[in-house]
């Protein structure tokens, strides 16, 4: 009897083991089909952007560089960053895939915007910052090129005023027939009162 005594009291410390190894199994399968299943980040591009003075070339410090991924359409929101010294700002959580509309902001320049599609896991982009131009005015005649980064067209010459002196020949022509005009009225009028009988 002390032989089956003994199986039992170590049989018993085993089978509460497997058990709670049972239990601990079930419960993780459990927990994994009810939690959430990682997703891991999509990989992203390291973007550096450079800002110069678009006359010298020279590096623009302190400039508000804003960058605002797109995608399907949508804004996901911006963030800002400032240029360093060098005139470089760098972004590394945009993920690849996504556009990236980009807008530089100094005071003293004319604020740039472009869209750039992030294809690779690096884009380095340049721009080239322009002093303010002239406002745009309806009241002006435009040219399509510089509406397309050509030159700018300069504003039409106004025409000198008409000097009386110089006249078109069509002018002169119409100022001698009203002059005709008048002097034939006035030899009609002398003439009727001159023909009639004095009493």
């Amino acid at each position: 009897m002390g032989f089956a005594v003994r199986l039992r009291r170590g049989l018993v410390p085993v089978l509460a083991g497997s058990l709670s190894v049972f239990l601990l199994t079930v419960s993780l399968h459990a927990q994994a089909r009810r939690g959430r299943k990682y997703t891991p980040p999509p990989p992203t591009c390291r973007i550096t952007v450079t800002v110069v003075k678009g006359e010298n070339g020279k590096p623009v410090e302190s400039a508000a560089v804003v960058f605002h991924p797109i995608r399907d359409n949508k804004d996901e929101g911006g963030m800002e960053l400032k240029t360093n010294e060098d005139g470089q700002a760098i972004l590394d959580v945009i993920p690849i895939g996504d556009t990236l509309r980009l807008q530089v902001i100094k005071s003293g320049y004319q604020t740039f915007g472009n869209d750039y599609p992030i294809k690779a896991d690096t884009k380095e982009i340049v721009i080239h910052l322009q002093s303010p131009s002239r406002q745009y005015s309806i009241y002006e005649k435009h040219n399509p090129a510089a509406q397309q980064g050509g030159p700018p067209q300069q504003p039409a010459a106004k025409p000198a005023p008409e000097n009386n002196d110089s006249k078109s020949p069509d002018a002169k022509n119409q100022t001698s027939d009203r002059s005709k005009d008048q002097t034939g009225s006035q030899q009609d009028a002398q003439s009727s009162s001159g023909s009639q009988p004095s009493h």
